[in-house]
């Protein structure tokens, strides 16, 4: 039996696992264990627990062969969560990563125009990532599966090309397609190979052309702030807004009002804004409540304190001397 760096193995004598991690000799290796130790292991005592997934060209799904050797592969992979086609409730999307690299990975799926993000992140070695759980009604809302991936290892090791793959996947597809054994999985699965080819890539062409330099300096330096645009700075200036609280400003004539009543009227002016301005996903806001006797301030940082999703402060003293509170919506 011939083992590969990046093999998984179970243990002939013993429980658990681990992954090839460098070849001592002819007759054993290093396995490195969950905890990150490795220990030196003969080859007779090790068994390996992946065999090769091979894609049926007849029926775009995957099968096992118990003798083959071992490619690196990427898949993607559907486990019903029942053998009995009838009593199946829920499917399971998973990114199976039988290959010795680390894969970064994205899983989008076409949402009519558009391609939306469901999941992406790092998948190591020899691991499958769940993506997502699902009813068949998925496959019938949403039958293109985007997977776009990197793959590197932490030493050294052959470049490969990245892979972008959209899968076809709807109930007809399931329907029409064997459903095969594996070890990595309680029940029987769908799967459709994204890349087993692993070779050895050329190098990036190092000197640029003519037409890359001229490219290159047709792109125009990144603005400072001190040069933003004009339309730049007005767009900003349109997530800014300033309030002025002072019941002269709201309401034509308060004479005759309780300052219970005026307070409330201001405070509703305040609600009434402040839920404006977080609808528009603005930045700032500012409130000239004034000084007085600093009711109306108190009030509006009370509001404040209990309120998701914002900062308070100060307004600038140079602008509004003490007479104004600043709001910042994150």
């Amino acid at each position: 039996m011939k083992l590969r760096i990046g093999d998984k193995v179970r243990f002939l004598n013993e429980t658990g696992e681990g992954i090839v991690s460098r070849i001592k000799d002819k007759t054993s290796v290093f396995v490195e264990m969950q905890d990150g130790f490795e220990i030196p292991y003969l080859v007779s005592q090790l068994v390996p627990i992946h065999t090769e997934l091979i894609v049926d060209k007849n029926t775009d799904n995957i099968e096992i062969d118990p003798e083959a050797n071992i490619n690196d592969a990427v898949y993607l992979v559907i486990e019903p969560d029942h053998e009995l086609p009838t009593l199946i409730n829920d499917y399971k999307i998973y990114l199976f990563n039988s290959s010795a690299y680390n894969v970064l990975f994205s899983y989008s799926i076409k949402d009519e125009e558009y391609f939306q993000t469901l999941k992406h992140g790092e998948l190591g070695a020899y691991q499958k990532i769940l993506l997502k759980q699902v009813k068949i009604q998925f496959f019938k809302e949403y039958s293109y599966h985007k997977i776009e991936c990197l793959f590197y290892k932490n030493t050294h090791f052959k470049t490969q090309m990245p892979i972008v793959e959209i899968v076809n996947i709807s109930p007809k597809t399931l329907a029409e397609s064997k459903v095969i054994k594996h070890d990595e999985f309680k029940f029987s699965v769908y799967g459709f190979l994204l890349k087993d080819e692993f070779l050895m890539q050329t190098n990036v062409e190092q000197e640029l052309s003519l037409v890359d330099i001229a490219k290159l300096k047709s792109i125009k330096e990144f603005n400072s702030r001190s040069k933003t645009s004009k339309s730049n700075k007005e767009y900003l200036k349109s997530l800014e807004k300033e309030v002025d609280l002072h019941i002269t400003e709201l309401i034509e004539n308060p004479e005759g009002l309780s300052n219970f009543e005026m307070l409330n009227i201001q405070l509703e002016k305040f609600d009434n804004e402040l839920d404006d301005a977080v609808f528009k996903n603005m930045k700032k806001i500012v409130f000239i409540h004034g000084v007085g006797n600093g009711r109306l301030k108190q009030e509006i940082i009370e509001r404040l304190k209990k309120t998701k999703g914002v900062t308070f402060q100060d307004g600038s003293y140079k602008d509004y001397g003490f007479g104004a509170t600043q709001v910042n919506i994150l």
